[in-house]
């Protein structure tokens, strides 16, 4: 099933679009960093790795329909990191999903664009109940997921961890 899901959504500081081949390089400041990885893909990327995790992002959106947006900082025109919809085939339930750069952490980024996409959400994909599913130990996460609203429902074994899923609220 297909929906007409925006490419592009914007808010006070950012505009969230669809990625492009040149995202790689500003998407590596995170996926090369150990502190921010670790509770993601499980350790730093090369540069081929982030080639192909953003090939991966284009690909959601190929298959499914919708995907992760490129977030843009208005001031600065660099990609910040991806947040949007997600959904794996190994994933439990779509998700609202986020990961950003250390350096644009503690700026109110990743809270302004997950409510730019659970609100496109709730209006273009209203019988979709989203959740965030988040590795136990990622405290930063769990505290978004909270502020968006999200409520705690169970706790599972995932990948060799323990994950909490957190079902947002419309």
């Amino acid at each position: 099933m297909r929906w007409q899901i925006p490419e592009r959504l914007e808010t006070e500081r950012l505009v969230l679009r669809t990625f492009e081949e040149e995202d790689w390089r500003d998407l590596h400041a995170y996926y090369s960093d150990p502190v921010c990885t670790q509770f993601t893909v499980g350790q730093p990327l090369t540069e081929g790795g982030t080639w192909r995790i953003l090939a991966s992002m284009i690909g959601h959106w190929q298959i499914r329909g919708y995907g992760p947006y490129a977030v843009v900082e208005r001031a600065s025109g660099r990609v910040v990191g991806p947040v949007g919809l997600w959904y794996p085939v190994d994933w439990p339930e779509p998700e609202i999903k986020w990961a950003l750069a250390r350096q644009y952490w503690g700026q109110g980024f990743a809270l302004e664009a997950a409510r730019a996409v659970r609100e496109m959400a709730g209006e273009v994909l209203p019988a979709i109940k989203l959740i965030s599913f988040i590795q136990a130990e990622n405290s930063a996460s769990i505290a978004l997921a909270e502020r968006l609203g999200a409520v705690f429902e169970e706790a599972r074994p995932f990948r060799g961890g323990t994950w909490h899923l957190y079902r947002h609220r419309r």
